[in-house]
């Protein structure tokens, strides 16, 4: 992700591949800007049970709430929380 603001496609048909690509980008996008306890919360999502995933999402979520500048992760997050319900 760069730094200018990209417009984010609400995709609702997120498939487990797809939800677990978009965490391991907002991972490294973490990690690249910085913010490891971010990255950390991300960690492990592979395989990953939906209520666990679910969990991390919204801790990180929770711990981005309090920087607005990494606004563009949050909206990713967001995505892939509303996707969650697709998990099977």
């Amino acid at each position: 992700m760069s730094s200018h603001e990209k417009t984010l496609k609400l995709v609702t048909n997120l498939d487990r591949a797809a939800i677990e690509a978009r965490l391991a980008d907002v991972r490294k996008a973490a990690q690249d800007a910085g913010l490891a306890d971010i990255a950390g919360l991300l960690g492990g999502t592979e395989g990953a049970a939906r209520a666990q995933m679910e969990e991390k999402v919204k801790a990180a979520l929770k711990a981005l709430a309090t920087r607005p500048e990494h606004k563009s992760l949050t909206a990713q997050l967001e995505l892939v929380e509303i996707n969650l319900p697709n998990l099977k």
